[in-house]
Formats: structure tokens, sequence, C-alpha cells
């Protein structure tokens, strides 16, 4: 039996939801539809001709003999036909619906929050693109079709039998009773275990693409041993699945011939009695048998389909349970514009404004007041300052007149006032670059804090580094700048803009982000720098690639830019990986910069060549930098020291050298930085 985890889902919600994609090209699988119908019925058309051949035959009428024999070809073709017809359309029509489910799970999937793939291996992400849309594929292709034409056959088959011999059909009946307890009582328990296969095959494919990546790693370490059986174990829970649901579909075939030799055979014995005792005729009775000889046809093609079937709604399962995963939230109302090369404004939305603590406030207007310096975050520059930071002045844009013409909401000319009362900044604002931390306490699971009461500002165009030990939460807090995640407590300010107030694609396109782990996708190498800003002209292209040196290695590829990129950059070093990484970023031409350790898979030399370009990129930009090598934090405007997700060191690298604390002690060696 299954384990007790392993109970069927919803099966309704999944037949409604698969119908409706096939609602979608609801003409295609009509005519599909019709035609099952006609060849089934044609089949049993041509079946009942039966009767009339043998009745002329044993009348001696030769031409009705013929003439019966003509039309029962011409049925049988018209069945042929019919049956070409629906196979080629179902194709086209399955196909379709395998394009709209792909399309679908895909668009849905790349709107899912970062928490939803860090929870989730990618072999078994991709599992719904592979084996689970396949398994809806082989349904659509082999079983669509065959369940109609099934259930037309037996419906017609009863009927007319009934039609034939009621006496004889009661017989029948009861064998059909038989069949169907059997076909339910093993569909219910091979069901369970289709659903179990599937889902220990998305974990068995996890599983070989995490090894299979990692080969390296493996054989470092010599682990292909513990490998192989890890593998073994997840391949036998796959394997013991797999049997207990082929091993109950596959008996329903066996069982439904059995019962219907059976019934055949007394259904025989009962008709040869009725026609020597006159009940019935001879053509009828021939007619009869056929059909009954029939009856189990439909329902063996019903049962062979049944392992497509289950599997296929296992499957189905599965792809829309993920597509029924809540996509991230986006409750952003603010815009950002890039107006020219370095230029970027905030749009705030009409009729609102930007009040204390970056929050959204709607606007009331004063008539005919004089244009005032926008004071967005005087109360917050008063008093509600960050504890802990010597300097949290109001943000640069509080500083700024309000702009000359203001959106609707706050009339020309007017002063925009809160509902309170308060002075607001709205309408355009140039992007600053300022970004503060308020009392920021994070945790990836409830009741686990991995930051704690963090307070921090960066003034636009500076450096902040970040240093501290694996875990102490340096990248977390830049997947906080960037809304990958969203704080529990606490603000983020961007401009004075809480980021929760900021559209997410917005926010994400003023962020430059360079990671230590260099992802490249296949195109040229012109392709993945452009990935940054893909309507960068070539020149755009070259020059940030100038930027981040990474121009003279390209120029020495064979085909230069245009050189294709494969296996996530197999083809190239780390180190120059790394450079179109950064290329990639320059490009973007971004006001706020995330440069986790950018120069950690880079040899010195080349560290050395990119300096000047990386100080290039950064110039005029706020920087986040997560280091790995202390050398490259030296020139910070402010190095955060971290220490299990609280900032225990603040300052300049003098300033803490001096200090003689933790800093000091990672400068001499006394403790490791990683």
């Amino acid at each position: 039996m299954p384990a007790p985890g392993n109970k069927p889902k919803n099966l309704l919600a999944t037949l409604r939801e698969l119908l409706a994609y096939l609602g979608r090209h609801k003409l295609l699988f009509l005519a599909v539809a019709l035609m099952v119908a006609v060849s089934a019925v044609a089949n049993l058309v041509g079946t009942y001709m039966i009767r009339p051949v043998v009745d002329a035959l044993a009348a001696g009428d030769y031409t009705a003999f013929v003439k019966n024999i003509l039309l029962t070809a011409a049925i049988y073709l018209v069945g042929v036909l019919a049956t070409f017809g629906y196979t080629q359309t179902m194709v086209h029509a399955g196909q379709k619906v395998l394009v709209d489910i792909r399309r679908d799970l895909f668009a849905h999937i790349q709107t899912l929050p970062l928490r939803y793939f860090d929870t989730r291996s990618r072999g078994d992400i991709m599992s719904y693109f592979t084996n689970d849309v396949d398994t809806v594929a082989e349904a659509m292709n082999n079983s669509f079709a065959m369940v109609i034409q099934s259930f037309i056959q037996i419906v017609g088959t009863l009927t007319m039998i009934f039609i034939l011999n009621w006496q004889l059909s009661l017989i029948v009946v009861v064998g059909y009773a038989v069949m169907f307890a059997y076909i339910s009582f093993s569909t219910r328990r091979s069901r369970r275990y289709f659903q179990k296969q599937q889902a220990v095959l998305g974990e068995l494919d996890g599983y070989v693409e995490e090894m299979v990546t990692g080969q390296k790693v493996v054989k470092v370490f010599n682990h292909e041993s513990a490998n192989v059986a890890t593998f073994g174990d997840k391949n036998e829970q796959l394997r013991v699945a797999g049997t207990g649901a082929q091993a109950y579909a596959a008996s329903m075939i066996p069982a439904v011939v059995s019962i219907s030799y059976v019934n055949y055979a007394i259904v025989a014995a009962v008709g040869g009695w009725m026609a020597i005792a006159g009940l019935t005729d001879v053509g009828a009775l021939a007619s009869y048998l056929v059909f009954v000889r029939q009856t189990a046809m439909p329902i063996n093609q019903f049962t062979q389909q049944s392992n497509f079937l289950l599997s296929a709604l296992a499957g189905a399962e599965r792809v829309f349970a993920a597509m029924r995963e809540k996509p991230e939230v986006d409750e952003g109302r603010v815009a950002l514009e890039q107006t020219g090369k370095g230029s970027w404004e905030w749009r705030i939305p009409a009729g609102l404004g930007v009040g204390a603590w970056g929050s959204l406030v709607e606007v009331a207007p004063e008539e005919g007041a004089a244009p005032r310096p926008a004071a967005g975050s005087e109360d917050f520059a008063a008093g509600r300052t960050a504890s802990g930071d010597s300097d949290q002045a109001a943000p640069a844009f509080a500083k700024q007149t309000a702009p000359a013409a203001l959106e609707a909401g706050a009339q020309v000319g007017a002063t925009a006032r809160g509902v309170d009362g308060t002075v607001l900044a709205v309408g355009s604002l140039p992007l600053c670059g300022d970004v503060r931390f308020h009392n920021v306490s994070f945790g990836y699971e409830p009741g686990h804090e991995v930051l704690h009461d963090i307070n921090l500002f960066a003034k636009p165009g500076q450096t902040i580094a970040f240093v501290g030990s694996t875990g102490a939460g340096k990248t977390t807090i830049t997947n906080l700048i960037n809304r990958f995640y969203d704080v529990q407590t606490g603000e983020i300010t961007f401009d004075g803009i809480n980021v929760k107030n900021i559209e997410k694609d917005s926010l994400r396109r003023s962020l430059g982000i360079v990671l230590q782990d260099t992802h490249l996708f296949t195109g040229t190498i012109a392709d993945n720098i452009r990935f940054g800003k893909l309507d960068a002209t070539d020149e755009e292209v070259r020059a940030a690639a100038r930027i981040a040196n990474a121009d003279s290695f390209i120029r020495r590829l064979p085909r230069g830019y245009d050189t294709m990129v494969t296996s996530d950059g197999a083809n190239l070093s780390q180190g120059q990986r790394q450079l179109l990484a950064i290329a990639r970023a320059a490009v973007a031409d971004p006001p706020v910069l995330i440069l986790d350790e950018a120069t950690s898979s880079i040899d010195t030399r080349t560290e050395m060549l990119i300096s000047r370009g990386m100080k290039q990129l950064m110039e005029g930009r706020t920087t986040f930098m997560i280091a790995h090598r202390l050398s490259t934090v030296r020139d910070a405007d402010a190095i955060m020291v971290l220490d299990h997700g609280r900032i225990i060191e603040r300052g300049t690298h003098e300033e803490l050298y001096a200090l003689g604390g933790t800093y000091w002690e990672l400068c001499q060696g006394l403790k490791e930085l990683d």
C-alpha cells in the first residue's frame, strides 16, 4: 500500500484545469469528437450488418446478399476515413494544448519569488517541463480520442444488444458490472502509485542534475561510490512506485478479457439453446454474438490507456500545482524612468506624495501657495534617526525643490500636503542613490532571524563594504535591497522612498549586480553582455566591455563578440566569465551597484587590470560591496563588520584598524574572512 502521505490530490480540480486548456481549442476537439463518433458508429452499424447479410444468405437472396456486403464495405470505409481524420486532427489539437501549458507554466515560473527556487531543486522544476508535460502529451495523443470512441462503443453496443435480445443482454450487463467494479478498484490504487512515481521521478532528476553539475567536486572528494549508493536508493523508490502503478494497471486487461470470455461462453450457450428452441433467429444470434464478443473491446481499449491516463493526471497535478503557486507580490506604485545616460527619475503616481519614512500618502494641495522645498523627509530628519549612525540626515532628494510642473493631484504653483498637513515630495524627482536601513530585522524562516536591528546609510556615490564570516548576513542584506525578500520589521528606503512602495521592476532596473557565481547564457559574447540592457547598441556593448577590461580578451577570441558561449561559459576561463558579468553590469548603467566580490575569481594580474575600470564604473554610483578579500575594501567610504546578523563595527579602514577590534584581527590574520 502507498504511504499515508501519498494520498491522491483533487482529481476533479485537475480535470477541470485540463479541460479548460482543451476548451481553448474547442473547434478542433469538437471536430475530433465528431469524427470519433462517426468511426465508432460505423463500427457498430457494420457489426449489425452481419444480421441482414446472414439472413439474405440463408434465404438464398443473392442480390440482397451482394447489396448488403457492398453497404457494409461502404460503412467500414467511412469509419476508416473518419479514423484517419481524427488521428491527424488530434495530433495538431494536442500539440496546441501542450504549447499553451508549457507557455503558461514558463510564464508563471518567471513570476514566482526567489524563495520558491531556493526551496526546490532545479531538477525537480525542470521535471515539470519534461516528464510531467510529456505524460500529458502521451495521454493527449493516445487516449483522448480512444476514451471517446470507447464510451460511444460501450453505449452503442449495449443499445444494440438490447434491441437484438434483451433477455441475453441481462447476462452481459452482469459481466459489465463485474468488469467496472474491478477497474474502479485497480484505478484507485494505481493512481496513488502514479502520483508517487511522478514525485520521486522529479527528486531523481534533481539529484542527477545536481551530481552532474558538481562532477568535479565529486571526483575531487572521491564521492562516486556514495553517489551511486544514494542514486540506488532513489532509483529503488522509483522502482517500487512504478511497479505498484504498473502492477494494478496491467492487471486490468487480463481481468477484463477473462471476464469477457466467461460472459461470451455463457451467452453463446444460452443463445444456442434459444435458437434451437425457436426463440431467436440465426442471423440475429450471429450478430448478437459478435456484439457480445466486442463488448470487451472498448473496455480493453480503455484499460490499455489507463497507464497513460493515470500517469498524465499525476503529471498534470504537479504542473497545475506549480501554476497555482502564488506569484511574487508587487504592491509598489512609484516607478523609475531613465531619462538619459546616467540620468534617472522617480515617477510618483498622480494624487500621491512621499511622506515620512518613505510612505505614500494622498495629496491635498493648497491653492495659490508658492513652490517650496519638498520636505518629504523633514520629520525623519528632525528626529526619526536610526540609532547607532552618526549621519542620518534627510535623503538628498528631500533637499530638492518641488518640480515646476506637478502631476495631477498636486496643482502647479501649489504646495502639496498630506491629509495631516505635512509637506510632501510629489511628481517627478531625480534619482540620487541614497539607500538606508532603519531597524531592519529579517529571517528566511519564521522564528529564525538572520539579521538583527540593522541600521546603515549609503549616501549617493558612496561605497559601503560588508565583511564578516560565512553566515554573518552579508548576502542577505543585498537580497533585501533588491527585494528578492521583504523585511519582517523595519524599513529600507531608496531616496527616502520605502522600497515596498517602489515597483519591483523599477527597483531592480536601478541596481547593477555582479555575483560571485557568474551565470552565462547560451548565445554570443555580445548577447551575454547585452543581457544587462536588451536594447544596448553594439557600441554600448563594446564600451561596457572596455570598462570591465574585457574588450582585449574578447577581440582575441575566434569570432570576437560573436563567439558563442555554451554550457554556462565552459569555453571561457572563470576570470573571463567574471569580466563578462562586470561588463553586463556596466552596460546597464545603474545608479546603484551590488558587488558580491566581483573580483574573487580573477587572478591578481587581472584584478589590477580591471581596478581602473571598476573605479570608473563605480564613480558617481552608490555601491554595496561584499568583500572576501580585505584588499578590495580599503578604499570604501564605510566598512560594516558583520557577525551573526549584527553590525558590530563600522567605519573607514583606518578607523577600524585603529580600533583594534574584529576588523584589526581580520587584517592581522587572527581571524579568517570567508
